[in-house]
């Protein structure tokens, strides 16, 4: 239970990191003053995630210029992950994995709701392409649904997603 504080503690220092911002727990987020991290942190969502960047060492680098798009999970899409699975992706043993997981999360330039509907795939920053499937008023990025959008930052913009995407 400690282990799982400590992460979902560090998880919230990295949505600051990600400025992630689910709509419901906006508030005073998504000002395009506060850099993606910043954003994720206040957000109170975004835990694991924020918890994730700092264990991968990605914090630095998504408070950085960007401008970066990230499709931001929340702390009910790493809850869906199986048992165990974060847990062992936060051991440092397994950075380069977190960080490949992570940085797929992420697309270079700041890709708004109104392109990612236009598109069939976005690369992302580790080097990979995140497929984009618009149906009616949903939209996937790979099997996650996209649940919020737009949420303006100084260095980009988040997307909340419902569950976490993994790189083939």
């Amino acid at each position: 239970m400690k282990l799982r504080t400590t992460i979902i503690s560090a998880l919230a220092v990295t949505l600051l990191l990600f400025g992630a911002v689910h709509p419901a727990h906006a508030g005073s987020c998504g000002s395009k003053t506060s850099d993606i991290v910043d954003t994720a942190v206040a957000a109170g969502s975004f835990n694991t995630l924020v918890a994730a960047v700092k264990a991968a060492d990605l914090g630095e680098t998504l408070k950085g210029d960007g401008p970066f798009t990230v499709f931001a999970p929340t702390d009910e899409a790493f809850a869906k992950l199986p048992e165990g699975t974060l847990e062992s992706l936060l051991k440092p043993e397994n950075k380069a994995q977190l960080q490949a997981i992570l940085t797929y999360h992420v697309v270079p330039g700041n890709v708004l709701a109104s392109d990612v509907v236009g598109l069939d795939s976005a690369k992302t920053v580790n080097g990979q392409s995140l497929s984009i499937n618009v149906k009616g008023d949903s939209v996937m990025v790979d099997s996650a649904k996209v649940v919020s959008t737009d949420i303006s930052c100084s260095n980009g913009v988040i997307h909340v997603i419902d569950s976490v995407v993994l790189p083939k």
